[in-house]
């Protein structure tokens, strides 16, 4: 038995020094320490020993046992030191090399356009609202005195739901909202993105973005909304801008206008963007009609008001002199890093 564990801890100790590997080392300790390992194996045959030999060998075993579990735990140690080394030398980091520029963000064109639109109009005490964009045919079209038959209603020109739901064609619903809402004085604004079933082209998207206005308190006049219009021009284009106001037709504004802005690209010559006009739409607007604050439980007598009906991707188009309206939609990297 003597010379069984002799040979046992010769040959463990030889094995484990000349491992290489956690597992391996792992393994070789079950070989020799584990419950079904050689020096276990031996040391439950030593009740076939004399009772003088029993010490002995008992003592002789105990030796081994602790020589091979302290060349096991310091070859771990090495191998686990060593393998450290190697990772850190694998994931070493030359701090003097220059690092990575990771390139950051940058605002869409339409968002810096509205936040410049929402500032102008706070610092004239206005409030920004905001409403659902599938919406009720009740807050779109009735209560703006937009009646059945009108060609605003029409599949052809409005993306419908069921018949009583559709995505909104603009945000006066949101109007409609704050007036049951909130008794005057109001002075709102209300952005947000609208739906119409037109075609695409440089100048029209059948999903684009839409601010409209609203003030109604008493004694409210034609010429307060164009000196609104005036000085939202002129902060956000200059004191040069020119605005046309030519008379037109809303069924929720009585008088109305459209008004234009002086052509950017040409300068009101005419040229393709421009259609040969010189001058390109840039929204709608009137006084309110009195059948809408009635509709609203607003008195017509006591109370007046005027609207407006802004369109973001014109407005981002005249600011940045971009002739294509597509643009703004394809996500593409080369046009938007423009605007950093």
């Amino acid at each position: 038995m003597k010379e069984q564990l002799q040979e046992i801890k010769e040959q463990a100790t030889a094995a484990v020094k000349s491992c290489d590997d956690a597992k391996e080392l792992d393994a070789l300790r079950v070989k020799y320490l584990g419950k079904k390992g050689e020096l276990t194996a031996i040391l439950k045959s030593m009740g076939s020993l004399s009772a003088e030999e029993r010490p002995v060998m008992g003592q002789l075993a105990n030796q081994v046992r602790q020589t091979l579990e302290a060349a096991i735990t310091a070859k771990g140690e090495a191998l686990k030191a060593a393998g450290l080394e190697k990772k850190l030398r694998q994931e070493a980091l030359d701090v003097t090399m220059p690092g990575k520029q990771r390139p950051l963000g940058v605002r869409h064109p339409l968002n810096i356009v509205l936040d410049e639109l929402k500032e102008i109009f706070r610092g004239m005490g206005y409030t920004v609202v905001d409403g659902p964009e599938v919406e009720q045919t009740k807050y779109v079209f009735d209560m703006l005195n937009t009646l059945e038959g009108h060609p605003a209603r029409e599949e052809q020109d409005t993306f419908y739901i069921t018949d009583d739901i559709l995505l909104r064609t603009q945000t006066s619903s949101v109007q409609i909202r704050t007036m049951l809402k909130n008794k005057p004085p109001i002075a709102i604004i209300s952005p947000g993105r609208v739906y119409r079933s037109d075609a695409v082209d440089a100048t029209h998207s059948p999903i684009f973005h839409q601010c409209e206005g609203l003030v109604i308190d008493k004694k409210i006049t034609f010429g307060d909304l164009k000196g609104t219009l005036e000085v939202f021009a002129k902060r956000l284009y200059g004191e040069d801008v020119k605005l046309r106001f030519r008379p037109h037709h809303f069924p929720y504004t009585e008088p109305s206008a459209e008004v234009d802005l002086q052509c950017f690209k040409c300068g009101g010559k005419g040229c393709p963007l421009c259609k040969g006009e010189g001058w390109i739409e840039m929204l709608g607007s009137g006084q309110v009609h009195p059948q809408v604050l009635i509709n609203c439980g607003i008195d017509p007598r006591e109370y007046s008001g005027f609207a407006f009906g802004i369109g973001l991707e014109r407005i981002a188009m005249m600011r940045y002199n971009i002739d294509d309206m597509r643009l703004l939609y394809e996500n593409d990297r080369r046009f938007l890093v423009q605007f950093r």
